[in-house]
């Protein structure tokens, strides 16, 4: 048999063992892996490497179509690749706006045509992103692209008939609405997080309560309507505590949080950098430990990247100028081995839960002729992500495979390197740094 052979690889952390890999198929496991590859497969020296499921991430923006200054699904594929990320949700808020079957088709398409990732664009929930009147929900979800989850991400859904009309639409064919929870009175002109520090630095404060405000609003209505909202980017010790009680209740809310806001805190506003400047934007130390604790506990159920890439001029500029956002596809693993990993409260496969297998769950692509988010098993594809977790690397903006340079780690050392990623047994990034 042909192929490729895996030796040595500790699948979730575990036990050395061999993966066979043909056809884009893990065809063999262990024991008889390699009697059964042959002379003629290619083979990979993963001693020492895990093996995790190929990543999904449920929250990435790629910019294109309009804004290709900034990222192009071929760029932002290539980043998600060094990440160890086999497929990615596009986030609506294009030029045009993917609120038409017309454009999350041509985002599909080019995401097929790079071939780094798979692209599962995200359908606008509002014509515009103007949170007047629905999209085309329905010709979304029909459309070449089978686009499940939708999202006005960037802005919030404020309008509560208009969310309630959506969770309504959405749920005759299992979609699921992705909130940006953020009521606009309550942050108009905010800038950082609302704290002592925000009066000091002369900020204006953006209250934790303008997302607890819609979270606590949206669960009651998804739980009134019985369909499902994800809430995007969870950043508050109080949201934590409304999706805590909520699970308890058996509402269908799911969460995320984004390795920047696990690691990274308001303090470092302090200097002024619009690097840190994001949307939502960094929190307390306090804010941090409860975002990690309910990660680790379930209550928040995935990490999601929120990738933001800007062309340096929103970024190299003063801070009330400056654009929101961050990059985070090639960084993300490594901080959350950093945060999670390292200190005890994810195993590896906590982190395969949490980055792959629920987002792909919650996105609806764990199905279907091209799936992700399915185990390291025999019959399974083969999206695999191979990591050296005892490495540390230098964050070398200069390095990314992004058109963007706005990652807030730059200089920081983190810990990990993704050494390979597979898309259906074909590998998408292959770094020389590493043992495979």
């Amino acid at each position: 048999m042909s192929g490729t052979l895996i030796t040595g690889a500790r699948v979730l952390g575990g036990d050395p063992q061999d993966v066979l890999i043909d056809d884009g198929v893990i065809v063999a496991l262990g024991a008889g892996a390699r009697e059964q590859a042959g002379d003629d497969a290619t083979t990979i020296d993963a001693t020492g490497l895990i093996a995790l499921p190929g990543l999904v991430d449920l929250h990435t923006h790629l910019r294109e179509p309009g804004r290709e200054d900034a990222e192009t699904v071929e760029t932002g594929t290539r980043a998600a690749a060094r990440g160890g990320f086999t497929a990615v949700h596009a986030m609506a808020n294009t030029d045009p706006v993917a609120d038409t079957a017309g454009v999350v088709e041509q985002v599909w398409r080019l995401g097929r045509e790079a071939g780094h990732a798979d692209v599962r664009p995200v359908g606008a929930v509002t014509i515009g992103l103007k949170g007047e009147r629905l999209a085309e929900l329905g010709a979304m979800a029909e459309s070449a692209a089978g686009v499940r989850v939708f999202s006005d991400d960037g802005v919030c859904v404020h309008d509560a008939m208009l969310m309630r009309r959506a969770l309504e639409y959405v749920k005759a064919f299992d979609g699921v609405i992705a909130q940006h929870a953020q009521e606009p009175r309550l942050t108009e002109g905010a800038q950082m997080n609302e704290g002592e520090l925000s009066g000091r630095l002369g900020l204006r404060g953006w209250p934790s309560v303008a997302e607890e405000a819609i979270v606590a609003r949206d669960v009651l209505l998804a739980a009134h309507v019985g369909s499902r909202v994800h809430i995007c980017h969870l950043s508050t010790k109080g949201s934590v505590e409304i999706v805590r009680l909520a699970k308890e209740r058996g509402l269908p809310v799911t969460a995320e949080v984004t390795p920047h806001h696990l690691l990274l805190t308001d303090e470092l506003v302090a200097g002024y950098d619009p690097r840190y400047k994001v949307n939502p934007p960094l929190r307390s130390a306090a804010d941090v430990a409860a975002l990690r604790e309910a990660l680790a506990d379930g209550t928040i159920d995935i990490v999601a990247t929120d990738h933001a890439p800007h062309p340096v001029e929103a970024k190299d500029c003063e801070w009330d100028a400056a654009a929101f956002g961050m990059l985070g596809l090639e960084t993300a693993l490594s901080v959350v081995q950093h945060t999670m990993v390292d200190t005890g409260l994810l195993d590896w496969a906590g982190v395969a839960d949490r980055m792959s297998f629920a987002p792909a769950r919650i996105g609806r692509c764990d199905t279907g002729d091209q799936p992700h988010g399915r185990p390291v098993a025999v019959g399974e594809p083969a999206n695999l992500t191979l990591v050296d977790a005892s490495t540390t690397t230098t964050v070398d903006p200069s390095a990314s495979a992004s058109l963007s340079r706005n990652t807030p780690y730059e200089g920081m050392k983190l810990p990990g390197t993704v050494v390979a990623t597979f898309l259906r047994g074909r590998p998408t990034h292959h770094t020389t740094g590493g043992t495979a």
